[in-house]
């Protein structure tokens, strides 16, 4: 019988929707709660262990209490055997190590988590190289290349690797950024070390810094959006170089990283949360301009949370512009 290990960060990802840009640290997951964050690391680990419950008793599980695992596993049609402790409802980034150390004495075949880059560093620190491992993206930051390109294919991964369907290993790059700096504009990526992943394509690519952009293109492509705009729509502006340079064709000022609001060619509201553009949005016509992140294909849900799935459903899909360059 092979044997899982399931580790969740409960608290990765509750910056994203209220635009914190990480949820790293203890001040910054207060501040988070206090703008109304929920978790959503549980509900992603969930899809994905749904997926693995289809292997029945051909599996044994093992994971830590409560909202570390134990709560999602069986929510997830699984029967994991619990180990270790935790103080519910205060879990820390100590607990996430000590939960990889134990799995890896128990001489698991597969580590499975859930989180975003922070996680993926302490999950690093604890075991190193010595086992193979597969991350549930849940994150606000997914620069690493540890992760699957979504939950329910990080439970097909799971899956095809405990039923001995994917025989190669490969290593896979630990990236986390300088959430301090990320949050005044300035990305500064680090690699920390590798962990085993299958080798499979539905593991993503590291994220690319992005620091080219094809200037000439980039024009063209704001010209064409300026021309079109009108004074009666809210203009949505998601992260990244390629909108900067787009708002600032505009003669505007737009932050690197947050998601802003421009309207009759003004600047409405920078960097602002879900609730904030849900408030703005409210029955105004709108459009939302994204671009694609450099190296991974995404262009919701890594970085810009914040045009969350309600957002989305409010200015209609048909109002989403897409902009990218060809590098």
């Amino acid at each position: 019988m092979k044997k899982l290990g399931l580790i969740v960060n409960p608290v990765a990802g509750m910056g994203g929707r209220v635009g914190l840009k990480g949820s790293d640290g203890a001040d910054i997951l207060r501040r988070a709660r206090s703008l109304g964050a929920v978790p959503e690391s549980p509900k992603r680990a969930v899809e994905a262990l749904k997926v693995v419950s289809e292997l029945g008793d051909k599996t044994k599980v093992f994971t830590y209490p409560h909202e570390m695992g134990e709560d999602e596993a069986l929510e997830g049609g699984l029967r994991p055997e619990v180990i270790g402790s935790i103080t519910k409802g205060s879990t820390t980034p100590e607990n996430t190590r000590k939960a990889a150390q134990e799995m890896e004495r128990l001489g698991i075949d597969l580590l499975l988590f859930a989180g975003g880059d922070g996680t993926a560093r302490d999950i690093y620190s604890a075991i190193e190289r010595r086992l193979t491992v597969i991350g549930i993206p849940a994150g606000v930051k997914i620069h690493s290349g540890v992760y699957a390109i979504t939950p329910r294919h990080a439970g097909d991964l799971a899956t095809m690797f405990l039923e001995d369907k994917l025989m190669r290993i490969r290593d896979a790059e630990v990236m986390d950024i300088d959430e301090e700096a990320f949050r005044e504009g300035v990305l500064s990526a680090r690699l920390y070390g590798y962990l085993r992943v299958p080798e499979e394509r539905h593991i993503q690519n590291v994220k690319s810094g992005g620091t080219y952009v094809e200037e000439d293109s980039v024009r063209g492509i704001a010209a064409e959006l300026i021309d079109g705009m009108t004074d009666d729509t809210l203009y949505v502006f998601g992260p990244g170089t390629t909108t900067k340079a787009i708002v600032q064709e505009l003669g505007l000022e737009k932050t690197l990283l947050g998601v802003d609001v421009t309207s009759n060619r003004k600047i409405v509201a920078k960097d602002v949360s879900e609730k904030e553009l849900l408030a703005l949005t409210k029955e105004k016509k709108t459009k939302i301009i994204v671009t694609v992140i450099g190296g991974q294909g995404y262009i919701l849900g890594r970085g810009n949370q914040q045009l969350s799935p309600e957002v989305v459903k409010r200015v209609g899909k048909e109002n989403i512009v897409v902009v990218a360059t060809i590098n």
